[in-house]
């Protein structure tokens, strides 16, 4: 049984602590995101984020995003802030998913959120059709040191989750350099920050 979050019925306070990352841009900018402390969350920096969305600042409104790995959920979030129309948020650790479900609520915002509490994989295998349309653009940033994105880029792809011309963005550690792409994806852009690469990528449809 898939576990969604339920909408809080009271806006809670944010919670105190230094573990938040700010809106860059949009309808929340410059407000905070926060989140539980938790050795496996790691939002992406915050000068990668506004790479990120300088290359999709022309391929973001009105879209559906999926937030792969949400954690805190700073990519999602800084997708609607954007413009994004629908955001499907999926994070397996309950902490994550409540804090989540809260400030998606604090934004005033929850209409716009879906949050699935449940591994990336899990989500993947299943079908399609009970979350929606393909989706416009799909963030993958997992936890470094699992060399995750070889089994999640092939599952993302073969589940019908994308549009045809839909876009991906790809994290991970810089060393593992640019992870093996389906040979009808398309690499648009490729960059490191730090430890960190980060890519992204457009499905060009199937052969």
């Amino acid at each position: 049984m898939i576990a969604v979050v339920a909408t809080p019925k009271t806006v809670l306070p944010a919670p105190p602590g230094r573990n938040s990352v700010r809106i860059i841009a949009g309808a929340w900018r410059g407000r905070r995101i926060h989140f539980p402390d938790m050795p496996a969350l790691r939002p992406t920096p915050d000068r990668v984020r506004e790479t990120l969305f300088n290359w999709l600042q022309h391929s973001i409104a009105d879209t559906r995003v999926l937030d792969l790995f949400a954690g805190s959920g700073a990519l999602g979030l800084e997708a609607l802030s954007r413009g994004a129309k629908e955001a499907v948020f999926v994070e397996q650790f309950p902490a994550a998913a409540r804090a989540l479900q809260e400030q998606l609520a604090r934004f005033g915002a929850a209409a716009k959120g879906r949050i699935l509490e449940m591994g990336a994989a899990r989500f993947l295998r299943a079908p399609r059709e009970p979350f929606g349309k393909p989706f416009d653009i799909a963030f993958l940033d997992p936890p470094f040191g699992t060399n995750a994105l070889t089994e999640y880029i092939p599952l993302l792809d073969s589940g019908d989750w994308l549009k045809d011309g839909g876009l991906v963005y790809l994290e991970n550690e810089r060393a593992a350099g640019i992870p093996p792409l389906p040979g009808h994806w398309e690499l648009l852009k490729s960059k490191s920050a730090g430890e960190v690469g980060y890519h992204l990528a457009r499905v060009k449809g199937r052969k």
